[in-house]
């Protein structure tokens, strides 16, 4: 479990965002209990801002008996907290897609596809062409 992101997510449920200690220690202890999920959350939010201290960049102030959470702090949640661009095929933007290889871009001749012809009439029309009789369903029961 991230302290610092668990401080900032309890001192942003609170109203006004100020907690005193007692609330703090409470909440904190209610949520290191709660299972691994919640662990695992915060430390998905905190690497998103490596290096995070809230004390020394300002996102919590110690008042009268407790900490509250400042605008800045707010800010940084938001942004931990913001979802993160959709990647695309094979863990990359989809306009960083790998390029196929040359073998792959090639229509068979055994595909009709490409001129809307169904596959058994062509297919049949070209086998007598040719004088094979019926062509083949499939490349793997080609003989020629």
């Amino acid at each position: 479990m991230n302290f610092e992101v668990t401080v900032l997510k309890i001192l942003v449920s609170h109203p006004e965002g100020f907690a005193v200690m007692e609330d703090l220690k409470r909440d904190m202890a209610i949520l290191a209990t709660s299972g691994r999920e919640w662990a695992d959350r915060t430390k998905r939010l905190a690497a998103r801002v490596p290096d995070l201290d809230i004390f020394s960049q300002g996102l919590v102030d110690r008042e009268s008996g407790g900490w509250k959470i400042t605008p800045k702090g707010r800010a940084v949640l938001e942004f931990m907290e913001a979802p993160r661009p959709r990647r695309g095929l094979f863990g990359r933007r989809s306009r960083e897609l790998p390029r196929l290889s040359p073998g792959l871009r090639k229509r068979r001749r055994w595909d009709n596809r490409s001129t809307g012809r169904s596959a058994g009439a062509s297919a049949g029309k070209d086998a007598a062409r040719r004088g094979r009789g019926r062509a083949p369903r499939c490349p793997e029961q080609r003989s020629w």
